[in-house]
């Protein structure tokens, strides 16, 4: 049974674009249907998320809030060591982890984790050593097909869908 997901964010829960405004701000967009699917795993199901990534952003620290993501980690270089700390810090088994990755500094932990997804959109390198690739792009419904594939594999479809009803 899975009880941490790990996201990565750009090319995962974004479509990977970065834009800046004339002022120097930098713009996400996030999938609607990806945060309903992470806000009932995190608010309806109890179970716990972490984001780590490479870049650090204002506005990927407030969509964690937003999501009650437990774990954020920015500007991570090794992210499998950060992800080793989680897993002690909450008494969780690498078997019990779910990865989403799409390019090659998701590699170790992706390799590590329990079960592996990568978007559509994701490296080949990366789609070479998933368990799933998605059919779904980064930043267009990935993380919750991802989630939707946990929950049924798990055999918990049945709450997470009536946590709405």
């Amino acid at each position: 049974m899975i009880k941490l997901i790990v996201l990565d964010v750009d090319g995962t829960l974004t479509n990977g674009q970065i834009t800046y405004t004339n002022s120097g701000d930098e713009l996400k967009s996030f999938d609607v249907a990806d945060g309903l699917a992470i806000a009932t795993w995190t608010k309806k199901l109890d179970k716990k998320a972490a984001i780590i990534t490479g870049r650090t952003s204002k506005i990927v620290e407030q969509r964690a809030k937003d999501l009650k993501i437990t774990h954020l980690y920015q500007g991570v270089h090794n992210k499998d060591e950060i992800l080793e700390n989680i897993l002690k810090e909450e008494n969780i088994s690498w078997h019990e982890v779910a990865v989403i990755g799409d390019d090659l500094n998701d590699y170790k932990m992706l390799k590590k984790a329990g079960l592996s997804f990568t978007p559509a959109n994701g490296s080949k390198y990366i789609k070479d050593i998933v368990n799933i690739k998605c059919e779904a792009f980064g930043g267009s419904g990935a993380v919750r097909e991802m989630i939707e594939y946990i929950v049924k594999e798990d055999g918990i479809e049945e709450e997470f869908i009536n946590s709405w009803l």
